[in-house]
């Protein structure tokens, strides 16, 4: 049972973070372009990678309820696939295809990045 309410906990404090990111750079940078889900994905990577090295791979990865709590919980709310992929369906049906095959690859190669990124700063803080 506290497994499954710190999941949700930190899915609450995820997608609320999602959507202040989302409408600050719908503010900010207006609605031609899906900046906030590619912020939001690409950070969430980045986070995630250190995570994974220090809180799974690290000393100390005994841990279990801040992995929870954190990856599965806050980065699961934070990032989202689903809106991800509703964006670009949104650029391509609206006719610019170029610009939807940018923002899936820039999303997909930053997402990635970000990771190893992540992965590697997480190294360096478990030395």
């Amino acid at each position: 049972m506290q497994t499954a309410f710190l999941v949700f906990l930190g899915g609450g404090i995820g997608s609320l973070g999602r959507w202040l990111v989302g409408m600050g750079a719908l503010k900010m940078l207006g609605p031609a372009f899906p900046f906030g889900t590619l912020s939001v994905n690409i950070a969430g990577g980045l986070v995630m990678g250190v995570l994974a090295r220090v809180l799974v791979a690290g000393p100390i990865s005994n841990l279990h309820d801040w992995r929870v709590f954190l990856m599965t919980g806050i980065l699961g709310g934070f990032t989202t696939f689903s809106a991800f992929s509703l964006d670009a369906a949104i650029l391509w049906m609206r006719g610019d295809a170029g610009l939807a095959v940018f923002y899936v690859a820039l999303s997909v190669l930053g997402s990635l990045a970000a990771i190893a990124l992540g992965l590697w700063l997480g190294d360096l803080m478990t030395r």
